[in-house]
């Protein structure tokens, strides 16, 4: 099937006036107007019966190294296979990146695919290549011309939401997650009803506010006294939204932002006051571990699909030094890819390690399907420059769509494999050879989704989910 044209969303403008009734930092999806809410809480109370499948997307930006993460080659050439040692993990035969060695002790409960490529390398293609499961129009740029995955998620669950106002589409992140062009999280002809409910605070914060869910005036003071009081605020408050017909007056957009400021539950998923020290350390005290400990509560609490950008390791207190990069874009002239490696590895392996100890232990690695990637690998061949920062010479690997890795756990699937190889460089994969798209139709199926149902683009032409790929028989679920 022919891919859609380049038809860019000009519908971008009129969300941030909208944003600004609400002082939204980002539009919300999936959730229903307050009236329809009530409306549909038997169908809710039905439904309630089967565990309802989730996913928690983790998008690592800028490419992580594959060489120096999940596809160690310590028999390469030395100026391909870099300084780290693969280490021994619980599964038998599976090697990860000796700075990982929480992931070393739950690796029976993920999966590794070391055999993903693509052809687009510029950060814009990739993104957009990787989030949409299509081929872009346009090999640079973020705009999608077709919606992102959180999107489409987004719209075919979109009578499928709880009655508790959480709407099914979230993304944490820092300040750069409320514009959905910076990560092609845009939602293209779907419209900007799809667009995701965006948390850009600093969960680590002592005083931690979800700016798109602060509270109404009146209850500030109650909140202050006791919890039940706030309940009961809550109450009053949707009462007199639904006695002024105000729900009626607002677009898609503002019912569902208005749905969930005015939901308690959604003010309990985001309280981490509910969690443990001990978990909330386990997780790590930064801006990463507690927006993969937000993410948990999210799903647990009924959201089908949260999005975590982990983009900036320093943060949170953690400085960052000249030969520090911002994301996972490990160029020599953006870092010293050993010496940004030995910071943001620690973090990274504490905070994943943690996310899925705690999914199996509160029992939802059935129902919850996590994915942690970025848009593509790196270069095998490192290269040696000298840094914008730094101004001494440093090594660092460039842009790589042939050959990338990442991890993927629960789903009720068989753990604890390794899938597909790359050649003894890591340039290409030799064994089983998949794209994003092969992700996206194994992730579709969890969800119960038909990646063959179509939406009209812009010009009223029918566009499947999914234009091509299979689903990864080895992400199965297990009966």
């Amino acid at each position: 099937m022919s891919n859609p044209p380049n038809i860019l969303d000009q519908q971008f403008s009129a969300p941030v006036r909208r944003r600004s009734i609400l002082q939204l930092g980002g539009s919300m999806v999936g959730g229903l107007g307050l009236s329809q809410l009530f409306a549909a809480q038997a169908e809710s109370a039905v439904s309630a019966k089967v565990d309802q499948p989730a996913v928690i997307f983790v998008w690592l930006p800028g490419g992580p190294p594959h060489m120096e993460t999940y596809d160690l080659k310590p028999d390469a050439p030395e100026d391909y296979r870099g300084i780290y040692k693969p280490i021994n993990t619980v599964v038998p035969g599976m090697d990860i990146c000796e700075l990982f060695p929480l992931q070393a002790k739950v690796a029976d409960k993920f999966n590794l695919i070391r055999s993903v490529s693509h052809k687009f390398a510029d950060h814009g293609g990739g993104h957009k290549r990787f989030m949409t499961g299509r081929i872009p129009a346009t090999p640079t740029g973020t705009i999608n011309d077709a919606p992102c995955v959180g999107s489409i998620v987004a719209k075919k669950l979109e009578n499928n939401v709880n009655a508790s106002g959480l709407g099914n589409y979230v993304v944490l992140g820092n300040g750069r997650v409320n514009s959905v062009n910076t990560f092609a999280f845009g939602s293209a002809y779907l419209g900007n009803e799809t667009h995701p409910f965006s948390v850009s605070g600093d969960p680590n914060a002592e005083k931690f506010e979800v700016q798109n869910l602060s509270l109404h005036s009146s209850l500030v003071e109650e909140r202050l006294h006791n919890r039940s009081a706030l309940l009961s605020g809550l109450d009053r408050l949707r009462a007199d939204v639904d006695a002024s017909d105000l729900m009626g007056s607002m677009d898609a957009f503002n019912q569902r932002a208005m749905a969930m400021i005015t939901s308690s539950a959604a003010h309990h998923a985001f309280d981490l006051s509910h969690e443990s020290e001990k978990t909330r350390d386990r997780y790590g005290r930064h801006e990463w571990g507690q927006r993969a400990l937000l993410a948990r509560r999210l799903v647990e609490a009924g959201v089908p699909w949260v999005s975590i950008v982990m983009e900036n390791p320093y943060v949170s207190g953690i400085t960052m030094p000249d030969w520090g990069v911002y994301n996972w874009d490990s160029h020599a002239v953006n870092c010293h890819l050993f010496r940004d490696a030995e910071v943001r590895f620690p973090i990274y392996d504490k905070v994943v390690s943690a996310m899925i100890e705690d999914l199996y232990a509160r029992g939802l690695d059935k129902r919850v399907l996590l994915v942690v990637t970025g848009e593509f690998g790196r270069t095998p061949r490192i290269t040696v420059r000298p840094g914008t920062k730094s101004k001494v010479d440093q090594p660092g690997r460039d842009h790589w769509p042939g050959a990338m890795s990442f991890l993927v756990s629960g789903g009720g699937m068989q753990t604890g494999q390794v899938i597909g190889a790359t050649n003894s460089r890591g340039e290409e994969p030799i064994r089983r050879p998949l794209t994003p798209n092969d992700l996206w139709a194994s992730v579709y199926r969890h969800l119960g989704i038909n990646p063959e149902h179509s939406f009209l683009d812009h010009s009223g032409r029918p566009m499947p989910i999914l234009p091509f790929g299979q689903e990864i028989d080895e992400l199965s679920p297990v009966a």
